[in-house]
């Protein structure tokens, strides 16, 4: 029976016939080990020169790293470990590959990235994609569950609704266009017209940072509800990282264990209440804890992770200043100092995975808005006209798929969670 690792469970005491490729190979003489991958998972297939033909044992000192494999042999079980086994009978070799670039010894990252067409490849590197797959699956999951619509918004937008500094302009026929920060204009369109819709698009962001959590290109989900305010978004947004970490623990514990996860918190995460804070509370935190931040001063990685030492599940913080956040929020009727907005950072130095806020709905205010943001009010006459027609309280969020990643998987740099990343100074491959 044709079978993939991830199920070879099933073929216990069986023969099978796996398809992969050869990611290392150990020999003792009368016995080679051969590390089988085929994307689902990896396994150890094993060859006893005195259970072979002679054709069948040469045949297998032909194979070198990264050669793609076609084996044939019964499955086992590992007399101490937890792990499965095939004793290889037959092999036919696809493709011998050549010397391969990458091996056991250290490499530096920018040799690792200069290969990662290659490097992906490796068991971690593609414990963490697969990992990617399932966070994105889970989180469509959850949405379609909770009665949303996935819709897609323009890559190409005509206007940058917040300026042009951290945005990348491109030609398009005869005009200057920009490739979308995200598509929260248009989703609130949406939302106004299917009441709750969702996106899943790349977002681009010419912001000149080298930190381990910037891409310039980067992807979210983003979720916008009509007839929805700050608490009712808050509980949505806990049952949302609740869902995943509940069911990423479920399927995908052997990912987690390749990447010597502990997952402690996560299983923390999965069930607890998450706190919640303003931002003042915020700042008179960090303060006590030495940080030196004003009242009216954005929290940067460095104040998040210091935050974060103090709790062990996601943490909401809430009503940030309105001069620090974009013209379409809106303002708390008790204070129209703050915005009715959140952010959820994550635990263990990882900072922000959630933003978002309540959109601003009284047309007046919005066009006042706008116009002392600079920006041109031909522009945005279309999104006026959600206000001129059937305006509603609602509400929108975006998660960012590299930055749970990178909590879930619990690794250091957002560039391990994303195929090929986007950087300040790197593009290819």
């Amino acid at each position: 029976m044709e079978i993939t690792i991830r199920a070879i469970h099933n073929a216990l005491g069986k023969s099978a016939t796996l398809k992969g490729w050869v990611y290392n190979i150990r020999s003792s003489g009368k016995i080679t080990f051969l590390q089988l991958r085929d994307g689902t998972g990896e396994m150890q297939v094993i060859a006893e020169k005195s259970t072979l033909s002679e054709k069948i044992w040469k045949n297998i000192h032909n194979v070198t790293i990264e050669s793609a494999v076609i084996v044939q042999g019964k499955v086992t079980k590992h007399p101490k470990h937890e792990q499965y086994e095939l004793q290889l009978s037959d092999i036919e070799i696809i493709h011998a590959a050549q010397e391969y670039p990458i091996g056991k010894k250290e490499h530096g990252p920018d040799f690792l990235l200069d290969h990662r067409h290659l490097w992906i490849r490796s068991p971690r590197q593609a414990a963490i994609l697969r990992l990617r797959s399932e966070i994105i699956f889970i989180l469509h999951e959850f949405y379609q569950k909770e009665g949303f619509y996935l819709t897609h918004t323009p890559t190409f937008t005509p206007n940058a609704c917040e300026g042009t500094t951290d945005l990348f302009s491109v030609k398009y026929f005869d005009t200057k266009v920009y490739l979308s920060q995200n598509g929260q204009l248009y989703l609130e369109a949406l939302a106004m017209a299917l009441g709750k819709v969702y996106d899943m698009n790349p977002n681009f962001r010419a912001e000149k940072s080298k930190t381990r959590r910037h891409l310039t290109e980067f992807w979210t989900i983003n979720p916008e509800i009509a007839f929805c305010t700050l608490d009712e978004a808050l509980k949505l947004q806990e049952r949302t990282i609740q869902y995943v970490c509940r069911e990423i623990l479920r399927r995908a514990r052997p990912e987690l264990k390749i990447l010597e996860r502990d997952t402690k918190v996560l299983e923390t995460s999965a069930e607890a209440t998450y706190p919640r804070m303003t931002h003042r509370e915020a700042v008179q935190l960090l303060q006590s804890l030495g940080r030196k931040i004003g009242d009216k001063d954005d929290l940067g990685a460095d104040d998040e992770a210091l935050l974060m030492q103090q709790f062990e599940t996601p943490l909401f913080v809430t009503h940030y200043p309105r001069e620090i956040k974009p013209f379409y929020m809106e303002r708390d009727p008790k204070d129209s100092s703050v915005v009715l907005n959140n952010d959820m950072l994550a635990p263990e130095g990882c900072g922000e995975i959630i933003g978002g806020g309540q959109r601003l709905v009284d047309y007046k205010a919005l066009r006042e808005n706008i116009q002392k943001a600079g920006l041109k009010l031909a522009d945005f006459e279309w999104y006026l006209d959600l206000r001129r027609y059937g305006s509603v309280p609602h509400y929108g969020y975006g998660i960012g798929i590299e930055r749970l990643v990178r909590w879930i998987a619990g690794i250091h740099h957002v560039r391990e969670t994303i195929p090929f990343p986007r950087m300040l100074n790197r593009v290819t491959p």
